[in-house]
């Protein structure tokens, strides 16, 4: 059994941008600071980063999503490696998070087949016949 994936490129940069903000502007509202929070600023900055070059094809879409789930079990892993676990509302967060930025990668079609089926006419009405000659 395969898993859906039904978030195409547009959506998902799309995404991408608003996860970095969201990543971005969380220590502020979360009520953390220090290398909690220098560590969203790098999270968002890598995000954007990542989908700058991807969005001017300086990267493939296939290498954007391997990149992006490293950060994402980074995310999830960071307060143990980085020794803020302790800290609940950081440890919580960046868990949120990176099971959230897994989510967002499982659900993405990397590799164009949302798209390509919809090219080939697979999934798709078929096309009205030609009209008949006289």
């Amino acid at each position: 059994m395969t898993m859906h994936r039904s978030i195409g490129y547009v959506s998902h940069a799309i995404l991408d941008f608003a996860f970095a903000i969201l990543i971005a502007i969380a220590p502020r509202f979360v009520g953390f600071a220090g290398r909690q929070a220098t560590w969203c600023y790098i999270f968002a900055a890598l995000i954007v980063v990542l989908a700058l070059l991807t969005q001017f094809r300086l990267i493939g879409f296939v290498s954007h999503g391997i990149v992006e789930l490293t950060l994402a079990i980074v995310m999830v892993v960071l307060p143990w490696i980085a020794g803020f676990a302790r800290g609940v509302l950081s440890r919580n967060f960046y868990l949120f998070m990176g099971v959230l930025l897994i989510a967002l990668w499982a659900l993405t079609d990397f590799r164009g087949v949302r798209a390509a089926g919809r090219a080939s006419g697979r999934g798709a009405a078929a096309p009205p016949a030609p009209p008949s000659a006289p």
